[in-house]
């Protein structure tokens, strides 16, 4: 029998080397399935002696445990994958969790922002910080995070080289290595203009210490070399503060919701959105709809006459005696 921990490095590197799969999705496969193989080292079975059952008794006590929906239908996910694989290897001749369904997804709204509050963002950010330096780091990050909505991610490991030029378009690389091109917003674009010749002359210090350049637009001390992401998700509350916006609102992911609700609020439509936000499936963008509902609903309760109070003028419409 196949050893339990090849089976899930074997699966790992072929996800990383043939789909180039990004290094939090391999982390959470791999959380996954060492639970799903503690669960069945518990009744001393194996990866290779799974059926359908165990799968469904897996499942079953993942929601006996008061996991999230999210949670089983991401673990399922990892099975189905890890069994695929095994069954394009040769190591299975079936694959006993295809035919499974999954419980689905919590049909949660993503928290957003309002438009006040990401002005009221934005405008804390350009006075935030001990320095001028931090200030136009702040700003940067800030104003280029709502200008994109890019992933926090794709945000603090982007390359200098992306902002030389004054560029209008933002060259992105998101999940799985696959790029897309952004507008800039013109505050965005001053703003990194601002801080771009900010962090070069940095680049020019180290340089004269004998440091090594960096290639990141947002240099830092961490082991990454640039910002980090835990960095950036503590500054962003601390900007939240500072602008009187609750912190509990506030992280960069909901930058990036407000992002897409705002272009849809605003008439954009959903493939644009799909496409700027780096979704795979339009599916993942039709949660932004709820935008578009709101919208619409407050057209018809604001702007109908049947909707408004207190007595209305004849319309001219016909009675129903005809008269």
């Amino acid at each position: 029998m196949m050893a339990q921990d090849h089976w899930i490095s074997a699966f790992l590197e072929a996800q990383a080397a043939e789909l180039g799969a990004a290094r939090n999705t391999l982390l959470a496969y791999g959380r996954d399935l060492q639970d799903f193989d503690a669960w069945l080292t518990r009744r001393e079975q194996g990866f290779d002696g799974v059926e359908k059952a165990d799968v469904e008794n897996y499942l079953v006590d993942c929601d006996a445990q008061g996991l999230s929906r999210a949670t089983r239908a991401r673990r399922l996910s990892a099975i189905k994958q890890l069994y695929r694989f095994a069954f394009e290897e040769g190591w299975r001749k079936d694959n006993p969790a295809i035919q499974i369904s999954g419980p689905g997804r919590d049909k949660r709204l993503p928290k957003t922002l309002s438009e006040a509050e990401v002005d009221r963002l934005l405008e804390a950010s350009r006075n935030y910080g001990r320095s001028p330096r931090d200030r136009a780091r702040n700003t940067c990050l800030m104003e280029v995070l709502y200008a994109t909505g890019m992933r926090v991610s794709e945000l603090v490991s982007l390359p200098a080289s992306a902002a030389r030029g004054d560029p209008r378009m933002l060259l992105i690389l998101g999940k799985g290595g696959k790029e897309r091109m952004v507008p800039l917003s013109p505050p965005a674009r001053e703003a990194l203009g601002d801080w771009l010749r900010i962090r070069d002359e940095m680049e020019d210090e180290r340089r004269s210490d004998n440091k090594p350049a960096s290639k990141y637009l947002f240099v830092s001390h961490s082991a990454a070399g640039h910002l980090t992401r835990n960095r950036f998700y503590l500054l962003i509350k601390e900007i939240a503060v500072s602008a009187g916006v609750s912190p509990e609102k506030v992280t960069p992911h909901t930058l990036r919701h407000a992002f897409a609700t705002h272009l849809l609020a605003n008439g954009a439509d959903l493939r644009s959105i799909q496409t700027l936000l780096g979704h795979a499936d339009v599916a993942t963008t039709e949660i932004y709809t709820h935008v578009l509902e709101a919208r619409l609903s407050d057209l018809v309760l604001n702007h109908h006459p049947l909707a408004k109070d207190g007595p209305r003028k004849d319309t001219g419409r016909i009675s129903s005696d005809g008269q």
